[in-house]
């Protein structure tokens, strides 16, 4: 008799977001494969979630609301897949080379005879199957980028963010506590934050001081990250992400239900690029100018 086995539940790095619905339809219930379906359109949820909040000596001074937009479950998986494959994807730079018999210096000449040697016939001592020879199907230099909407991307950002909701504390300012780089006095912190050194830590701040980041940057485990280099990776690497009061307003005036700054950003480009080619335009003018003038 053939034992039932249960399938395993997989889930995408740390976030509970991810994991699959553990409920299958039996046989009877699916439909025949000559049926047409209509795709499900993407719908997109709120998260609302409450996170304490610390003092820089570890006491709990109140609590705020992190209200992002999140993708439903079943089609969560999907939109952080496609937007973390993209990042790793266009992180490469597509420069591995290697040389073929027809690009490997030498081997015009044949090394022995066709015939009479008792030897495999050889025409190049270049050949793949020789030291030294070139390679077959080996890799060249290729462009790995691969495009993905910003709604798409902003969307999979918004969705890691809110999973990670309970591992996520927030910390007042503490960018004037530090006097100068210390990283024990740092470690310290955030063993008063309830932060473990060993594991892997994200801080998300508005703004990095100096003195902060000079007594981080030995931390092998810890990030820090700014909204310009916030990225999907390591947010969903991280074990415990801690926020700034700033950057929880930032995240829900960035990445919250009200957003629409799509138009607004399209907009204030194509108007910095025509100001732009009006500037050009004048600075040309003048140079004509002064041209004309020297020549007379």
């Amino acid at each position: 008799m053939a034992a039932s086995a249960t399938p395993l539940s997989l889930s995408f790095f740390t976030s509970s977001i991810f994991l699959t619905s553990s409920s299958h339809k039996p046989l009877s219930t699916l439909t025949p494969n000559n049926s047409l379906k209509t795709p499900k359109p993407l719908t997109i949820s709120s998260e609302l979630a409450t996170l304490p909040v610390l003092s820089f000596t570890g006491d709990k001074v109140g609590e705020t609301f992190l209200d992002l937009k999140a993708a439903l479950p079943d089609t969560a998986r999907a939109v952080v897949h496609r937007a973390i494959i993209t990042d790793l994807q266009n992180k490469r730079r597509g420069t591995a080379s290697t040389l073929t018999r027809a690009e490997v210096r030498g081997g015009g000449r044949k090394p022995y005879p066709q015939k009479k040697t008792g030897r495999a016939r050889q025409g190049s001592t270049r050949t793949p199957l020789r030291p030294g020879g070139g390679v077959v199907f080996g890799p060249k230099p290729r462009d790995w980028s691969i495009k993905i909407n910003r709604k798409e991307k902003r969307l999979a950002i918004s969705t890691a963010v809110a999973s990670a909701a309970e591992n996520t504390i927030v910390v007042e300012d503490f960018s004037d506590e530090f006097e100068k780089p210390k990283t024990k006095e740092f470690i310290a912190a955030m063993k008063r934050w309830g932060l473990d050194p060993n594991e892997k830590t994200t801080f998300l701040m508005r703004e990095v001081a100096d003195n902060v980041r000079l007594s981080s940057r030995n931390i092998g485990t810890l990030k820090m990250l700014t909204p310009r280099t916030l990225n999907l990776f390591d947010i969903l690497n991280a074990d415990k992400l801690i926020l700034t009061p700033e950057i929880v307003d930032y995240l829900n005036a960035r990445y919250g239900l009200n957003y629409e700054g799509d138009d607004e950003d399209e907009e204030g480009a194509e108007e910095e690029d025509e100001e732009g080619g009006e500037g050009g335009s004048e600075v040309q003018g003048t140079v004509s100018e002064e041209s004309s003038d020297a020549a007379e």
